[in-house]
C-alpha cells in the first residue's frame, strides 16, 4: 500500500463524502480511473488488495471491491488469481493544440491585485502527461498546489492547479496566499524569462463549480500556461479555469507580431 500512497494526496482521500448523490464505490472508481488514465499509475502498476484501498480511502471492503469490479470491467485493470491486481491501461498522451504566446509582465500584477485562497500544497507524484513534460523520472515529486482567485471584492473567478519543480522554500499556504507564487518561484533562483499558454474550453467539474460559484456542467474558459527558465527549461505548468461570466482574457499585438488574415 505504501507504493500508493503519494498517489492520494490527504485532500484527495477528504473528497470522498458520503453524503452526496454519487455513491461511494462510484467516487472511489472515478479518483482511481482518472490516475489510470492520466498515466499516473502506469501501465503494469499492481494496485493495492481490496482491504488495503478500503483502509486506505475509509470505506468498506465491499465499497473497494465494487469500485475494483468497474474498473475490471472496463479492462483498466486485470485480476489474477494469486497474483494481484495489475493495471493494462497504456497512457498514450494527446497534443496540445493552438499554442497562444502570453505576457510574462502581466500575469504578477494580476496576483498583486487579487484575493487567492489555497485549498491545497504538496508535493506528490504527477500525472504522466505532466510528469513527461517537466522530464521528471518515475515516482519523482513536484509541488502541485490548488488555489482560487478572486476579485478584490471576494467573487471567486479562477480555479488553479499548478505543478513546479525546483522550490525549496516558500511554497506553504501562509506564503501563498500573502504573497506572488511567481514571486516566490523567483526567490528560488528559477528565472523566468519565457511563458507559453494554451487557451481552450472545458466543463466545470464539481469541485470547480462549487468553488466558482457555478452549476456542474457549465462552460469555462480554460487557459494552460508553460514557463521556461533562461535555459529553456520547462519548471512551471499551469492550468486555470475561468468563470467566463467574471473574466475575460484580452490579448494585445501589434501589427508587426499579428499574422491574421
Amino acid at each position: 500500500m505504501s507504493a500508493m500512497d503519494p498517489l492520494f494526496s490527504k485532500r484527495d482521500l477528504e473528497l470522498m463524502q458520503g453524503d452526496t448523490p454519487t455513491p461511494l464505490y462510484h467516487q472511489m472508481y472515478t479518483l482511481l480511473k482518472s490516475r489510470i488514465m492520466d498515466g499516473t499509475i502506469a501501465h503494469g502498476t499492481q494496485m493495492p488488495t481490496e482491504q488495503q484501498l478500503a483502509e486506505m480511502f475509509g470505506v468498506s471492503r465491499i465499497t473497494a471491491k465494487r469500485a475494483m469490479d468497474e474498473l475490471a470491467a472496463e479492462e483498466l485493470v486485470e485480476r489474477r488469481r494469486g497474483k494481484g491486481t495489475h493495471v493494462t491501461h497504456h497512457y498514450a498522451p494527446e497534443p496540445v493544440q493552438a499554442p497562444l504566446v502570453g505576457m510574462l509582465e502581466k500575469l504578477a500584477s494580476m496576483g498583486r491585485h487579487t484575493r487567492v485562497k489555497v485549498l491545497d500544497v504538496e508535493r506528490v507524484v504527477p500525472p504522466g502527461d505532466i510528469r513527461a513534460e517537466l522530464k521528471l523520472a518515475a515516482g519523482e515529486k513536484a509541488h502541485r498546489i490548488i488555489r482560487v482567485r478572486s476579485s478584490e471584492e471576494g467573487e471567486p473567478f479562477a480555479y488553479y492547479i499548478s505543478w513546479t519543480v525546483g522550490i525549496q522554500k516558500g511554497f506553504t499556504k501562509r506564503e501563498l496566499e500573502k504573497g506572488v507564487r511567481l514571486d516566490i518561484i523567483k526567490e528560488n533562483g528559477l528565472n523566468l524569462t519565457k511563458v507559453e499558454q494554451y487557451l481552450g474550453a472545458d466543463k466545470a467539474s464539481l469541485e470547480v463549480a462549487r468553488e466558482l460559484e457555478m452549476k456542474p456542467g457549465e462552460p469555462t474558459l480554460t487557459l494552460v500556461r508553460h514557463s521556461y527558465t533562461s535555459d529553456d527549461k520547462l519548471v512551471d505548468i499551469l492550468y486555470c479555469q475561468y468563470n467566463p461570466k467574471r473574466f475575460q482574457y484580452r490579448m494585445s499585438l501589434s501589427m508587426d507580431e499579428y499574422k491574421g488574415g
